[in-house]
């Protein structure tokens, strides 16, 4: 279980059920009381260097937003839910574009409220819809403190319709395995080469673990999908990623290779992640290339169209080589 070095919470917390859980399976932990969980300026002072270090902390709040946002990918929405960022720390994490340094873990306690309205929009639809609640966060991760994942599939179970779905880069999956409802929630594993997972995937689980992971899910009854993602375009990428699903399609179950779908995505990058690793980490890689990427807005860099083009008719090839059989449900 994560221990933060501090602990900053919104006193309206002990109001709730696992506000008070937390507080008290936090004892000894320093903490400090904030306005909002969205403004803390005794972090937001900091410099970038200490981002590391923020990470430590844990943040605790009441989620005031519940706006769904529709989807076309996996899910038909995207919900608003428990969490909020990490405690690893990616270069390339997208969350840190929407938050700068302040990506830090936070974890709200509305639980109930949240789920409630899940539930009642699945039962009011005439189909089935999915709802991806791990967008803004690992809800693996989060599990290993608040128990909120068991809670929730258990709890979900009890919806007339509808799936849970949610991606993950960590391997604590033990607690789910065998809690009710499990059919009706998508676990999505996310893999990358070995190199660059230990390289710039800080603080998330090993493929390997991630691989044994995806096969006790499969084999305890849950819909799985794997993320090959985000493809980066390294130095030698092409032989990386060939070896990544080499050692995929090797060590992956029968079942899982049998089921399991694939989303292919490509790494945006942007102006805030370079200042943040160039301060935060300044003897990691680079992962950003000027030559091969270029600006897409709003201070993001993407691959060039003729780079992604060709990087993309390379990722499918070799998907079709070693996964022919699995569905893609879309490259970006």
């Amino acid at each position: 279980m994560f221990v933060p070095n501090a602990i900053y919470y919104e006193k309206d917390i002990v109001n709730y059920t696992l506000g008070n859980k937390l507080l008290s399976q936090y004892e000894s932990i320093p903490k400090f009381v904030i306005d909002s969980h969205n403004s803390i300026p005794q972090m937001q002072s900091k410099q970038n260097s200490e981002f590391p270090k923020m990470k430590r902390n844990l943040i605790i709040g009441v989620r005031k937003t519940h706006k769904f946002v529709p989807n076309y990918k996996v899910s038909d929405f995207l919900v608003p839910y428990t969490s909020s960022g990490c405690t690893a720390m990616c270069m390339y994490c997208y969350l840190v574009c929407n938050y700068n340094k302040c990506s830090y873990l936070r974890l709200f306690v509305n639980r109930e409220q949240m789920l409630e309205k899940i539930i009642k929009t699945s039962n009011a639809s005439t189909k089935d819809l999915t709802f991806e609640i791990g967008s803004n966060s690992d809800l693996i991760l989060e599990n290993s403190i608040t128990d909120n994942l068991v809670w929730t599939i258990e709890n979900f179970s009890s919806s007339k319709k509808g799936f849970l779905t949610f991606p993950t880069k960590f391997d604590m999956v033990d607690p789910i395995l065998n809690v009710n409802g499990k059919e009706k929630v998508i676990v999505r594993m996310s893999m990358n080469p070995k190199e660059i997972i230990q390289k710039v995937e800080f603080g998330t689980s090993p493929l390997q673990n991630r691989i044994i992971a995806i096969n006790k899910l499969k084999a305890a009854g849950f819909p799985i999908g794997i993320l090959i993602a985000p493809i980066i375009l390294v130095e030698n990428w092409k032989e990386l990623y060939e070896n990544l699903l080499i050692e995929l399609s090797s060590n992956l179950s029968i079942e899982v290779k049998k089921e399991a779908f694939f989303e292919l995505i490509f790494m945006t990058y942007s102006y805030v992640h370079t200042k943040i690793n160039s301060d935060a980490f300044p003897n990691a890689i680079s992962i950003y290339d000027k030559n091969l990427m270029s600006g897409s807005g709003r201070g993001k860099y993407r691959y060039r169209s003729n780079i992604k083009e060709e990087a993309s008719d390379f990722m499918l090839s070799v998907m079709k080589k070693y996964f022919p059989n699995n569905k893609i449900l879309y490259i970006v």
